[in-house]
């Protein structure tokens, strides 16, 4: 059989498996952070947050058509992802045969035709090797099972690396220059996915100058600058600056001449096709093919582009999600350039503690309306720039304006409070912090193996890469990890790989280099700049929300590949003992089970999200607690994205109003309040559109009036309309004029009767009701965002109270914290002051019973009482929220005198979650099983109380051995605190104990202090 015809059949059995292994494993329902708005905006075709990903969306959509119902959507567009990532593997497994096959015919002076069946069998095993590697890879396998832009993003990346080996294959034939066409098509298309793809550039240039052009050392420099000029290019030429032209030229139209909306967009359109007829012309008369193929490539990928032309589209349509609402040219170039987001320093910029001193007005942002009949764009804004004291080269200590991070810095260092940092703190924190543990990290966890899924920020315990070498790994500051707590030491994620893949990778990489100079740069070019290159531009801050792994993927791919050459190298070394097919058949066996045999009997457990449905009842358990017509105020992806998802597309739920705070210090996220959506009412606001859309309501600030008094409240929507007003200006020192709030101490009137007919509060409790409640907004100074809540609160007001306001917990509460109250998953804004009620021995009873039945009678926890329901981290921080949740619960039951209800409630979520996906144990963060066992003690049920006591008690004893297991150098800092909070919590749980039975307290505390390490009771 000839080489094409077997490579072509093994790499489709090859996609079978990566197919078979996704399908398996991929989530049957909505996943947490962007994957609930991805399928939403798939399904209705709306508009992600940006810069968007037109082309997903309509992918996805497709997917979306061959559901039997609303339900299985999810599932559908989660199996697109899978799909999308076995097409990967499909053309990693090509990309690797076509390398192999070009080292096994240059080192063994062999024709193609000339290749047997044992130098096929060569061939085939690194293919499959490398490929299958890959496939259980931990980064690309995460993203294949979920509906995020990742995989397919990975697929156009492996499609248009096979691509130009496919044109190297054929180059000195008629017409193969359309295999670079159809690379920049594709390269266009990607766009609207995700930029991942444009990092190939510089390899794909050096393929084509080692193809075309006799190889030096000054010519190879050449290329490569080439080759980062056009990755430029397209980045900033075409994606940035192409609609911004298009923008100048509507802007013009509109405004000047008076037409419609996209009319100037459509003009510069048809003078760029024109533009490039002629340019194709030209390059036709003048025998100038270079030019003649180089305008066709942007030609085509100028095409694959306009995916982003539906983006308008879908905005101009009103859809529900309409993140920045991109409905015209002008609008859609924040969205392109992420605006909303910021930006972070590169070349220059501020270290974290630099002085903002000034700022400066950039370029103007616009949006679009109807003036006197007309469209018209009026200016929104200024996209503003900020001139600091200080500027280094190359800045990596920045910040964004948060004092986590000055913290975080300053503690990594060892600087002092007042202390600056320097050129050489700023590369300390480079390359130990944002090379090693923000980059190299995940690279090892996908070839070496994984400590677990908890994220860390360089301490012992969490989040580390491990080999299963103990010597190596206690070496490395790691410890020994069995003497962890149990969910540590045997948690899910805890993966070893002993080295095997990165060895064989290293093996593939001298190899190919000894062997393939060229293609080994080419594989270099983009292992570096998807890996250290990206780096060096995300620049990113410490204290990331969750791990960002999936941003390196490119680098783990291009190591793929040198792991199926390393798979060659050992075949061709064991030719020397081993005749005929014996060398190719021991080498491919063997690395077959060492390296993707092992990968997949670690991961798989990890990796099978099959049975975890938590992301989706989490939203139904948030959208089941709120009255109807509600406003439910959210503050992140996780609180919001997935209720999207149950809204959107199960259509549960349509009539609540989901307003994410992040998104109001924008205007459209403010104009957009203003709709009615789904089933929702528009939301009730004191300010007009003209309040709010001037860039000087960005913030402001606290002044106090001097004819306000200190301890009086002041009518909320009076302060608004002050604020909002522009003849209540303060002068700066620039010359202008400053909005400013007069008073933090704030009152909104009270329609008790509103309140009664409503049911929101109970009969019985009509004497609390104030006239007004009365808050002090506790900052100097409030966001856009700040307002826009605040707008909300007195929008009740104004209207009858007849629209609930919710709130997802421990979201910012605005200075309102008295008149929140707990109702399950969510706290509900209520006209009762809290402290009034306590005073007088008063418990609002029917928040108690409606919380029981929530808890008991509705909620859903993503099938956490099956351990095959993977859960990591930020799903065990979802759990942990209802574990807290219950604990207050069942202590305010048996506090009611309600203590077999109270156990009811207790027992029936131990019982529905296990050990093994919420651990016994509390952490700097969690301490809600303290809660759990208190509840208990206070119901009387004293078993249970010792059950939960004894196991945290096991966990804390293996905190100390671990922590005793450490080097001298590593008990310090964070790695002692975590067993410090042990102990406190320990003795909290004892001195709970001595109010039950002393004698059970004092064997427990005697236990606890045999345990506890010597450095840590002198600590």
């Amino acid at each position: 059989m000839r080489f094409k015809q077997v490579n072509n059949i093994v790499g489709w059995l090859i996609f079978a498996i990566a197919s078979f292994v996704y399908l398996s494993t991929i989530e049957s329902t909505a996943s947490l952070w962007d994957c609930g708005e991805f399928i939403s905006t798939a399904y209705k075709l709306g508009v992600a947050h940006s810069p968007g990903a037109p082309l997903f969306m309509m992918m996805g959509r497709v997917f979306s058509l061959f559901a039997a119902s609303p339900e299985h959507v999810a599932l559908l567009i989660n199996a697109m992802s899978g799909l999308m990532s076995a097409f990967t593997i499909l053309f990693l497994f090509w990309t690797i045969t076509h390398l192999a096959k070009k080292i096994v015919i240059k080192q063994f002076g062999i024709l193609e035709t000339e290749i047997d069946s044992s130098y096929l069998l060569g061939i085939m095993g690194a293919g499959i090797v490398g490929s299958l590697a890959y496939t259980f890879s931990d980064t690309f396998w995460f993203s294949a099972v979920e509906a995020e832009v990742y995989a397919a993003s990975s697929m156009f990346t492996a499609l248009v690396f096979w691509a130009i080996f496919k044109w190297e294959n054929v180059a000195n034939e008629a017409y193969s220059d359309r295999w670079l066409v159809f690379i920049f098509y594709m390269m266009g298309l990607s766009i609207g996915i995700h930029l991942l793809n444009l990092l190939t550039i510089p390899a794909l240039i050096m393929v084509y100058y080692f193809k075309r052009y006799t190889p030096t050392l000054k010519g190879g420099i050449i290329a490569f600058l080439i080759g980062t000029g056009i990755l430029g290019f397209i980045q900033f030429g075409i994606i940035q600056y192409l609609p911004i032209i298009a923008s100048k030229f509507d802007l013009v139209f509109v405004n000047s001449f008076g037409m419609p909306f996209h009319y100037g967009t459509i003009t510069f359109i048809l003078i760029l096709a024109i533009t490039i007829f002629i340019l194709l012309r030209w390059a036709h008369k003048k025998q100038n093919y270079l030019l003649h193929v180089a305008t066709l490539c942007a030609a085509f990928l100028i095409i694959g582009y306009s995916s982003y032309v539906t983006v308008i589209l879908r905005s101009s349509a009103g859809v529900p999600i309409n993140m920045t609402n991109p409905d015209n040219i002008m609008s859609l170039i924040p969205y392109l350039q992420r605006d909303q987001y910021g930006s972070q320093p590169l070349v220059s910029g501020p270290d974290f503690d630099a002085r903002l001193i000034d700022t400066k007005e950039g370029r103007a942002l616009y949006d679009g309306v109807k003036k006197d009949g007309k469209d018209f764009y009026y200016k929104t804004d200024n996209k503003l720039s900020y001139v600091f004291d200080k500027n280094r080269v190359f800045p990596r200590l920045w910040s964004t304006h948060d004092a986590r991070h000055e913290q975080f810095y300053r503690s990594y260092l060892g600087l002092g409070e007042n202390e600056s940092p320097t050129g050489i703190d700023n590369m300390k924190f480079f390359w130990g912090y944002q090379v090693n543990w923000m980059w190299w990290r995940y690279f090892m966890w996908n070839y070496v193996g994984r400590q677990n899924n908890y994220q860390g920020q360089g301490e012992a315990k969490n989040g580390n890469w491990v080999s299963g070498i103990p010597f190596i790994d206690k070496a490395f500051g790691r410890g020994d990890i069995d003497l962890l707590p149990d969910d540590y030491a045997n948690n899910q994620a805890r993966n070893h790989f002993y080295f095997l893949p990165f060895i064989l990778g290293i093996i593939g990489l001298l190899y190919h280099w000894k062997r393939d100079k060229e293609d080994t740069i080419v594989i270099f070019l983009l292992f570096l700049f998807t890996g250290f290159a990206t780096v060096v531009y995300l620049n990113n801050t410490p204290l990331q929300p969750r791990e960002r792994d999936y941003a390196f993927a490119g680098a783990t791919y291009a190591f793929a590949v040198w792991i199926g050459l390393g798979v060659l190298a050992l075949s061709n070394g064991l030719r020397k003992g081993i005749k005929g097919v014996g060398a190719p058949a021991i080498a491919t066996l063997l690395c077959l089970v060492l390296v993707p045999g092992i990968m997949a009997k670690e991961g798989w457990d990890d990796h099978d999200r099959s049975k975890n449905t938590l992301a989706r009842d989490h939203a139904y358990n948030i959208l089941s607690s709120l009255d109807q017509n509600a406003i439910l105020i959210t503050n992140g992806d996780n609180d919001t994205y997935p209720l999207w998802y149950l809204q959107e597309v199960e259509e549960f739920r349509r009539d609540v109003r989901i307003i994410n705070a992040n998104l109001l210090g924008m205007a459209w996220a403010n104009n957009q309040m203003t709709y009615k959506v789904n089933d929702a009412d528009p939301v009730p606001v004191i300010w007009k559109q003209e309040d709010y859309i001037d860039g000087e309501m960005n913030y402001i600030l606290y002044n106090k009036h001097p004819q306000l008094k200190e301890n009086s409240y002041y009518d909320l929507k009076e302060i608004i309309e002050f604020f909002s007003n522009d003849k209540n200006r303060l002068p700066t020192q620039g010359g202008g004029r400053k909005a400013y709030f007069p008073t933090k101490n704030f009152s909104v009137p009270v329609d008790k009767n509103a309140i009664l007919s409503s049911g929101w509060v109970d009969e019985s409790l009509e004497e609390y009701i104030p006239e007004r409640i009365k808050f002090t907004f506790d900052k100097s100074s409030m966001s856009r965002a700040d307002m826009a809540i605040l707008n909300i609160v007195a929008g009740q007001a104004e209207t009858g109270w007849n629209r609930p306001i919710y709130i997802v917990a421990n979201n910012d509460r605005y200075g309102l914290d008295d008149y929140f109250y707990r109702v399950g998953a969510v706290e509900k804004l209520v006209p009762i002051e809290k402290n009034q009620m306590t005073a007088q021995g008063k418990v609002p009873q029917y928040l108690i019973d409606q919380n029981a039945d929530l808890m008991l009678n509705v909620y859903q926890y993503g099938n956490a009482n099956e351990n095959k329901a993977h859960f990591d981290d930020k799903h065990k921080y979802v759990i942990m929220g209802y574990r807290n949740q219950v604990g207050e619960l069942g202590m305010d039951l048996a506090l009611a005198g309600k203590k077999d209800k109270a156990i009811e409630v207790l027992d029936d979520f131990m019982n529905r979650v296990s050990k093994e996906n919420l651990p016994y144990a509390v952490s700097m963060y969690d301490h809600s099983f303290i809660k759990i066992i208190s509840a208990y003690l206070l119901a009387e049920d004293l078993e249970k109380a010792k059950k939960y006591s004894e196991a945290l008690l096991y966990n804390g004893q293996k905190e100390f051995k671990y922590f005793q297991s450490l080097k001298p150098n590593m008990k310090g800092g964070t790695n002692a605190y975590f067993a410090q909070v042990y102990i406190q919590s320990l003795m909290e749980v004892i001195n709970m104990w001595k109010r039950h039975d002393a004698k059970y307290a004092d064997d427990f505390e005697k236990e606890l202090m045999n345990s506890v390490p010597v450095e840590l009771l002198n600590g």
